[in-house]
């Protein structure tokens, strides 16, 4: 799962303890190694760090995305095959957040969630404030909801990884078969949701 996920998973200012630090953490983990890097944050921050990875693992492991990358491999994304599952799911969660966060609309949530990371942005790696300045300013989380905003992100990333020019493809691969993609997503993320729950009340 991309951003918008990983931030949704971290629970509600409401009825999450330690919320903001579960979110700094969760958000920080794509910029953080090993078992030293999350030593080096404290202990309700290193909660959101290891729900990240818990997050990637449950993900990266699960049948129906297992299913939905093969898939992606047959359409030419080859080892990509998950980066671009990762963000096309993420384009239909924002889509359709009404559906699954029916408690605020996405623009709200996202503005909610830049102005968090922004206070504490100090608390991140170097490269994901970089990131998060950009991320802000074009507003990637409300513009996953549209196909252009699914291009534009996966073109993003095969300009930035020289190895990756294939997921300037990964879009249109991903649209050619939407309804199975949609079939995927809805059969996996209450499992997704669930497994998040379990993990945080442990």
């Amino acid at each position: 799962m991309n951003f918008l996920a990983h931030l949704l998973l971290s629970g509600s200012p409401a009825t999450t303890p330690d919320y903001e630090d579960l979110v700094i953490g969760n958000f920080a983990a794509e910029a953080v190694r090993g078992r030293a890097g999350l030593l080096t944050y404290p202990e309700t921050v290193q909660r959101g760090i290891r729900l990240h990875r818990f997050i990637d693992s449950f993900t990266d492991t699960h049948p129906v995305v297992r299913r939905t990358t093969a898939r992606l491999r047959a359409a030419g994304l080859g080892k990509w095959a998950g980066v671009v599952s990762d963000v096309g799911f993420d384009h239909l969660l924002a889509r359709d957040f009404a559906h699954y966060h029916p408690q605020e609309p996405l623009p709200e949530f996202a503005q909610r969630q830049y102005q968090l990371l922004h206070q504490r942005r100090h608390e991140l790696p170097e490269r994901l404030q970089e990131m998060l300045h950009y991320m802000r300013q074009h507003d990637w989380l409300t513009g996953y909801a549209h196909p252009e905003g699914l291009h534009r992100a996966l073109l993003g990333l095969s300009r930035r990884v020289p190895a990756a020019a294939v997921l300037a493809t990964g879009a249109a691969a991903f649209l050619a078969e939407l309804p199975a993609y949609e079939a995927d997503f809805q059969e996996f993320w209450p499992e997704l949701r669930a497994g998040v729950e379990g993990e945080m009340a442990i």
